[in-house]
């Protein structure tokens, strides 16, 4: 597991006025969950471009690990991105360089934990968004990425599916630990899902709040995530736009 230091001084798009993140500083502990929560438009999807290389027009620095060799990143998309031409199973060997048995047996037992081994060798169009969405996340986690980046993976699911992929999505972390960097503009979906709340202001980007949520996720249910809420408001009424 990996520990990661965020550092952007400015990011700004050819065409903005004001930039898109400013002044923003953030450290992730190794293994260690963490949840982006802010509103449509701010710049999350900017940040996690820039973190997973995909954007480099930035002032900053971004440090995975110490390193000394390149770091793995697992990137789950908002959409899942997969290749309609190519079955579930070709579509999660799309990252890896080489094919052999052990890759085999890694990528049969992530199919299993999120109960698609049946649909190895289906392709997209035979796949419900949910079952779609499960791929996505395997193939982030067959890597054993350094880092697992995560852009509201759930947002076009009804609230069981989300439930349910949620569900699934926690019980695979708890059972293989990366460090994750997840963003969501749903808090229900943050206080279920992470170990630290990072609450972000509007354009420019930047850290507005951080709060920890000290309970095991078993204990989660709607109760305590209203009571949750309460309190943030008490303690922080300037998140009162993000709630």
């Amino acid at each position: 597991m990996t520990a990661v230091k965020i550092q952007i001084h400015e990011k700004i798009h050819h065409d903005a006025e004001i930039p898109t993140i400013e002044n923003f500083s953030l450290t992730l502990n190794a293994g260690e969950f963490v949840c982006l929560v802010g509103q449509s438009g701010c710049g999350k999807t900017t940040l996690l471009n820039s973190i997973a290389g995909l954007d480099k027009n930035y002032s900053g620095e971004i440090q995975i690990g110490n390193q000394t060799q390149k770091s793995q990143i697992g990137y789950v998309f908002q959409q899942p991105c997969l290749l309609p031409w190519r079955t579930v199973r070709e579509n999660i060997e799309l990252v890896f360089a080489n094919k052999n048995e052990i890759l085999k047996v890694q990528i049969d037992f992530l199919l299993e934990f999120m109960n698609l081994t049946a649909y190895a060798n289906a392709y997209p169009k035979q796949l419900s968004e949910g079952m779609k969405r499960r791929v996505s996340i395997i193939r982030a986690f067959a890597i054993n990425p350094d880092l697992l980046l995560m852009d509201e993976p759930f947002v076009s699911l009804d609230t069981p599916m989300a439930r349910e992929v949620r569900e699934l999505l926690t019980q695979l972390w708890q059972k293989r630990p990366h460090t994750v960097l997840f963003v969501t503009h749903d808090l229900r979906e943050a206080i279920a899902l992470a170990d630290r709340l990072i609450f972000l202001t509007a354009r420019p980007m930047r850290v507005l709040e951080q709060v920890n949520v000290a309970i095991e996720r078993n204990q989660r249910n709607a109760e305590f995530v209203e009571q949750f809420k309460r309190q943030l408001l008490e303690k922080h009424p300037q998140l009162q736009p993000l709630l």
